[in-house]
């Protein structure tokens, strides 16, 4: 039997059924269940990079304003239970599971999905739980991704738009903005941050058609600037904070009672773990960061960058990377590492990833395999003369969390 923070019991593996877009299946269980999602409003973030930093900054101003606000997001690091926040905070591991062997039998009538299955158990969560707002989070996609049902997303955001998930969404820009853009509709009000010309191309037509107001915003002055505090790090939540400033604008002119106040200290509020967080390993820093296809890589290279522009030492630096099959990990890999660099290439359990070998062969790059054993390669990566970096995957983050030191 599991302990009280697993679930797989209840949760089948992602890979068992692969990605299965849709919202038939969803919508006909939550008719079932008599449409728990009716019962409060919603605030939608699509894109490729950075919803869940405006997710979560959307969510701590709703919440520093007083809204009973709900937050639901993917994927977790350590536990399920992440990825659904109740006013009173993240969803007790006892509620879940209670939740989803009661949603068991709905989900079997159905054919759910597991992302689905997690969607249903936040969406009757938040029911329960007298949720005025939630704000959610795009799993992948937009169009027909499971969050899309909520019938009353009246604000629509979106992070910035790039290339991943290729084999599902399309090979192109255009494609795959075409499936975020499927979020928009005529009864929303619609913002986002700067965007490729194909994309921005893609939401502008898309949002024309079908009457939907968008507002786009330009990134947050800094505080030297005039600008708010950011509770998250890096140049990059600069842009996603203007976004979440705008969604919370579009909540005020709709009636929400979202003050100025209360917008900055959200901004301040906001965490986000995985995502150019500084930690340590036996006393000796280390930056894990999330970032797992080329638009990431390239805003960690210039936070890298501009460290060292700042005076921080431009030494050689270690590396430990680890990213899955479908991920363009030979374009990361030329964006991040710089000469004199060294990078140790890691496998995850139950994913199936690039080796060392395939992307030196792919990329010219001397690479080598990291220890089959995560924690054997931390006391090679933090020898470094630079700040070394673990990324590549937010499952490396979440295999190399427990393995820190826990006073971080």
């Amino acid at each position: 039997m599991p302990g009280p923070d697993r679930f797989d019991d209840l949760i089948a593996p992602f890979s068992r059924r692969g990605v299965d877009l849709g919202l038939e299946r969803l919508q006909a269980a939550l008719e079932e269940l008599g449409h728990p999602e009716r019962r409060y409003a919603a605030v939608q973030v699509a894109g490729t990079n950075g919803k869940g930093s405006i997710s979560t900054m959307v969510e701590r101003i709703a919440s520093a304003a007083g809204i009973r606000c709900g937050l639901y997001t993917s994927p977790h690091l350590l536990s399920w239970c992440e990825r659904i926040r109740l006013p009173q905070g993240l969803i007790a591991a006892a509620e879940l599971r209670r939740l989803l062997q009661e949603l068991q039998p709905l989900a079997l009538r159905h054919d759910l999905t597991p992302f689905e299955l997690v969607t249903a158990a936040a969406f009757v969560a938040f029911a329960e739980a007298g949720v005025e707002l939630a704000v959610l989070e795009v799993g992948l996609g937009g169009r027909l991704d499971a969050t899309t049902v909520h019938p009353d997303r009246a604000v629509l955001a979106f992070a910035s738009i790039g290339l991943d998930h290729t084999e599902a969404l399309g090979p192109t820009l255009t494609a795959i903005a075409g499936e975020k853009a499927g979020v928009l509709h005529g009864g929303a009000r619609a913002v986002s941050g700067p965007q490729a010309p194909e994309a921005a191309v893609v939401l502008t037509q898309q949002a024309q058609r079908c009457g939907c107001p968008l507002r786009w915003v330009e990134p947050l002055p800094t505080p030297a600037d005039g600008g708010p505090e950011l509770g998250l790090r890096g140049e990059l939540q600069r842009h996603n904070g203007a976004v979440a400033v705008a969604a919370a604008e579009a909540l005020a002119e709709l009636g929400w009672p979202i003050s100025r106040d209360a917008i900055h200290q959200g901004l301040r509020q906001a965490r986000w773990p995985g995502r150019l967080a500084r930690h340590h390993v036996r006393g000796s820093p280390l930056l894990l960061d999330g970032a797992h296809n080329p638009p990431a890589a390239l805003a960690l290279r210039r936070e890298l960058d501009a460290a060292a522009a700042a005076g921080t030492p431009n030494a050689p630096r270690r590396w430990l990377i680890a990213m899955q099959r479908h991920k363009d990990a030979p374009q990361l890999l030329q964006t991040l590492l710089r000469p004199g660099d060294s990078a140790r290439i890691a496998t995850l359990p139950e994913h199936r990833c690039w080796s060392a070998a395939e992307l030196q062969a792919a990329t010219g790059l001397a690479l080598e395999p990291a220890a089959e054993e995560l924690a054997s390669n931390l006391p090679w990566l933090v020898a470094s003369q630079a700040l070394p970096v673990a990324c590549g995957s937010l499952y490396l983050v979440a295999e190399l969390l427990p393995l820190l030191d826990a006073t971080d």
